[in-house]
Formats: C-alpha cells, sequence, structure tokens
C-alpha cells in the first residue's frame, strides 16, 4: 500500500516514508518578523531536522518589488527549489521552528501548490513538537545536488491591489484577515515602521494563531470548519486571504484547503501595500493615527 499523505502529516510519517525510500525532501522555513532579531538561517545552522535544507522566504522572491517577499517569476521558483534537491517528482515537507508550531512554513506550502507543486505537506506541530517527541536534530548540513523543477505559476490564486480594491464594490470574494485581532481592530501597532494597524474594508478577522491548538499544532477539521462558521466565512464561496505580508494569511488558506475548499487565493502585498495604497479612504480603524 501505497504511504499517503495530506496537507498536513505527522512526524512519524517521515520516518515512514525514509523506510518506504519515498523521495521527501525537508525544508525548514522558519523567518520572524525583524523586531524579533532572531536569525532564522543561523538557528537551522545550529538545530534543524537532519538532512534538511533551508527556504529563505526572504531569497526566493520577487526583488524588484518594494514589499517584502513577494512571489518570484516562475523561472526564479524552480532555480531556486532546484537548487535545494527538488524535482518535479519530490514530495517536499515543510515546517518552522516556531514557539506556535506553524508560522512561516504555511507560506512555503502554498507556494509551492501556486507554482503547480501539489506533493507538499506541512509537518504539522513544526521543530516544537519534533523535539518533544524526542526525535533527532542536527547541526550538519551537505548541500544536495541540484535537481530539475518546473513551475507553472496558478494566477488565479494570487490577488492584487486592483483585485481587493475592484472587490469593495463587486464583492466577488470574502477577505479574512490573519493578523492578530488588535492590529485588525487599529489597537495595536504594526511590526512594520511608518504603517498603522486597522483592516481593509469588510475584511473578517482570523487570527493565524486561532486554526493551531496550545500545542502548536492544526485544529481537527471539524473544529475548523466551526472556527469558520462562526467567523462567518461560508467556504463554498470564493475567498482570498491576507496579513501583513502574505505570509501567516497562509494559515488560513491551508485550514480553508483541510475543510475542502478548492483553491483560496492569497493577496500577496497584504497589509504593507493596501495601507501605503488606500489610505486614508479605505482603511477602517478603531485607533487611527495613533501609533505612528
Amino acid at each position: 500500500m501505497a504511504l499517503q499523505a495530506g496537507a498536513l502529516v505527522a512526524s512519524k510519517w517521515l520516518t515512514e516514508a525514509a523506510k518506504a525510500q519515498r523521495k521527501v525532501r525537508v525544508l525548514d522555513t522558519s523567518w520572524y518578523l525583524p523586531k524579533l532579531r532572531r536569525n532564522a538561517k543561523s538557528e537551522f545552522k545550529k538545530r534543524h531536522i537532519p538532512g534538511a535544507a533551508f527556504f529563505d522566504i526572504d531569497q526566493c522572491c520577487d526583488k524588484t518589488s518594494p514589499l517584502d517577499h513577494m512571489l518570484p517569476s516562475e523561472r526564479a521558483f524552480a532555480d531556486y527549489v532546484g537548487s535545494l534537491g527538488i524535482g518535479s517528482d519530490t514530495h517536499v515537507l515543510v515546517y518552522d521552528a516556531s514557539e506556535f508550531g506553524a508560522f512561516s512554513a504555511p507560506r512555503v506550502w502554498w507556494m509551492f501548490r501556486v507554482f503547480g507543486h501539489s506533493e507538499v505537506s506541512l509537518l504539522n506541530g513544526g521543530l516544537r513538537n519534533w523535539e518533544l517527541e524526542g526525535r533527532p536534530v542536527s547541526d550538519s548540513y551537505v548541500p544536495p545536488a541540484p535537481s530539475e523543477f518546473r513551475a507553472s505559476l496558478n494566477r488565479s490564486w494570487i490577488k492584487s491591489y486592483e483585485d481587493v480594491l475592484d472587490n469593495l464594490d463587486t464583492k466577488k470574494f470574502q477577505v479574512v484577515d490573519a493578523r492578530p485581532a488588535g492590529r485588525f481592530r487599529g489597537l495595536d501597532p504594526e511590526p512594520r515602521d511608518n504603517t498603522e494597524p486597522g483592516h481593509i474594508p469588510g475584511s473578517i478577522s482570523m487570527p493565524f494563531h486561532s486554526f493551531l491548538s496550545p500545542s502548536g499544532h492544526f485544529l481537527p477539521k471539524e473544529q475548523l470548519r466551526a472556527l469558520f462558521a462562526r467567523a462567518g466565512v461560508d467556504l463554498s464561496r470564493p475567498l482570498c486571504v491576507s496579513c501583513g505580508s502574505a505570509v501567516t494569511a497562509c494559515h488560513v488558506a491551508l485550514a480553508a484547503h483541510e475543510c475542502g475548499h478548492p483553491g483560496v487565493s492569497v493577496y500577496d502585498g497584504g497589509w504593507s501595500e493596501w495601507y501605503t495604497r488606500a489610505v486614508p479612504e479605505h482603511v477602517i480603524s478603531e485607533g487611527r493615527g495613533k501609533h505612528l
């Protein structure tokens, strides 16, 4: 019987995949907000799942954009992941070292999918639970042999500023914001300078951490469905997700995928772009002006 893998896999799956000689590439996709002053790549060098490579979302991005880690071109993505030893027949397993259990890994999970690679899973619980289970970590790294990866961008899963602005009138899709509730409401400061908190008119607040249990695992499907229902999100309708810079937005995309939503789009510019371009008339905030 073939080893099955969904969007979320447990630590045991990786062990079984190795026994089954399945072609798997593990990626540490850790990334932290600059104000936390954590260097994800340095931490990776000291401690990671054995055999993992480091995926840097600040390198695999559109470097011509003034915004942080926007999606790269198909060629840039294919070249980058190919350099990590990932081919079009490789099953990719992503994780991060966040204390949440998942922070940046859902973004990379979604990146592979938007570039046409469905053979990708997220390690449920992240490095946090991998270590709690007593599984090994390593400080050694052997660069992999490059592989050929073919990328095909699904443009329907990406929303631009103009798409979201037009949607204020057309309401073709629902917009869910994954930032913490205080930032969404405009009461807590944004982590980026010269950006006030608040939200896109008509958007729905679903903080990314609400999809995770206290242990750092994604909630079971029935609880995820209930979470969407309580928030007023109709999973039968088109859905676009957003956050500060399209990282934690992908928690919502993964949760909706688990609930059977066929495809969630991401506003890649996120609040970082919206605040710059839409202020003041299209920014809703309870505390306008007090954070700058």
